[in-house]
């Protein structure tokens, strides 16, 4: 055991050294924590020569915060609650004249304090205040306000030091987790295609929505992910004094109809995993839903962070050319299984049925990926684009009536459209 965490310490080394990442961040971090520290030492010890010059350093040492933004709001805190303990000490001190007693009516309330949920971590300050005032037994004006002095110097030390020194910012793991939604995305659906086109839904299907749970967890480490990136940005004004740092890619919106995309292929994997939902496709059906699988996941693979149908250059025209490709067999694998799954008995026509609501929507969403404006089918010619609408809406209109004729008989309901987790930042 010694020996394998000594490699894992020596690889984190070797990474810190070598490329930027969490392994040098956190080391940038670890060195700007103590230089703030000797600088609060520096300041309060050696030249000012304060009576309790270690609660500079002590305060410097815990305000260089992972965020510019929490060093700010861990400051209020701490000197919140130092205040508070330290004021507390010193009543008891004067009321008792002793410091046991002292510390028994002052520790009570002073740990109470702590707890209070707002003041997060630093809580923890208040009975540690106090111990430093009545241990050192000097709680006179004069010492009280050498102790608030002490720590307004350390405080202003920590986030100066935050601020201004390579200051933190968080986007290379939002860049990283969008960088593999949609290759995780489009792995699954062309594994889903794969598996529905060669007959293996009931051997494979569980497997399958197992890992479109896996997605949606993706989502929410995004959406944690570009929260902590937000705040890194916030209220940073050292962002101005080092080089220009990557942008966060993509935006909360973008995310959002990511969520759906990993939402509806969720729903389309249990759909297939649902044992309510057998007897298996008819050829027809299973060879178009493989088709509309395949061509989905094409679509995810083309959509890189960051660009859109719309965008523009050379590589991006040749991207978006590539969606709307994809996008346009989508739509006519769709249709085709529309059409097989009007007119059939009640047990494949309910599944078909469930799968052509899971499906619809999950395209739906694939186009705000690709661009609010695409068209599916962009070799047409006008005229035959309206035909082909046309048809396609009487298309969905059959299954309609197939899947409600299948419900009066009895058929087990298609399930109903999933409610998002995600909410508003």
């Amino acid at each position: 055991m010694p020996a394998w965490e000594a490699r894992a310490v020596g690889r984190s080394i070797r990474r810190a050294v070598a490329s930027s990442g969490a392994e040098r961040d956190t080391a940038v971090q670890s060195l700007k924590a103590a230089g703030a520290a000797l600088l609060a030492w520096a300041v309060a010890g050696w030249w000012w020569n304060a009576p309790l010059a270690i609660l500079a350093p002590w305060t410097a040492l815990f305000l260089v915060q992972s965020t510019v933004y929490r060093s700010l709001l861990s400051a209020l805190q701490q000197l919140t609650v130092v205040v508070v303990g330290t004021l507390l000490a010193a009543v008891a001190g004067v009321l008792t004249h002793n410091t046991m007693a002292a510390m028994a009516l002052a520790l009570p309330l002073t740990v109470l304090l702590g707890n209070y949920a707002r003041f997060g971590t630093q809580g923890l300050y208040a009975p540690t205040a106090a111990l430093f005032v009545l241990t050192s037994g000097a709680y006179t004006a004069p010492d009280i306000a050498h102790r608030f002095l002490e720590t307004l110097l350390g405080a202003v030390i920590g986030i100066g030091v935050n601020a201004l020194v390579f200051p933190p910012v968080h986007s290379r793991r939002v860049r990283h987790l969008r960088a593999q939604l949609p290759f995780m995305s489009a792995e699954l659906l062309h594994k889903v295609a794969d598996g529905v086109a060669g007959g293996q839904v009931e051997d494979q299907a569980r497997g399958w929505y197992d890992r479109a749970q896996r997605l949606t967890d993706v989502v929410t480490d995004l959406r944690e992910a570009r929260r902590w990136s937000d705040e890194s940005y916030r209220v940073n004004p050292g962002l101005r004094l080092r080089r220009r740092a990557a942008p966060t890619p993509s935006t909360a919106t973008r995310d959002f109809v990511w969520d759906q995309v990993t939402e509806h292929i969720a729903t389309t994997t249990r759909t297939l995993a649902d044992p309510a939902r057998r007897p298996a496709l008819e050829p027809e059906a299973r060879d178009a839903l493989a088709a509309l699988l395949r061509a989905a996941g094409d679509v995810c693979g083309c959509a890189e962070p960051g660009h859109s149908a719309g965008a523009r250059g050379p590589g991006d025209a040749e991207q978006a050319r590539d969606v709307r490709h994809a996008l346009a067999r989508a739509s006519a694998a769709q249709r085709r299984l529309t059409t097989a799954g009007a007119g059939r008995h009640p047990g494949p026509a309910s599944t078909t049925g469930g799968l052509l609501t899971d499906t619809r929507r999950l395209l739906s969403a694939l186009l705000r990926i690709a661009d609010p404006e695409a068209v599916p089918e962009p070799e047409r010619s006008p005229d035959r684009r309206a035909a082909g609408r046309e048809t396609s809406r009487a298309a969905e209109r059959e299954p309609s009536r197939a899947v409600s004729a299948g419900r009066r008989q009895g058929t087990p309901r298609s399930p109903p459209p999933h409610i998002h987790r995600w909410s508003p930042e």
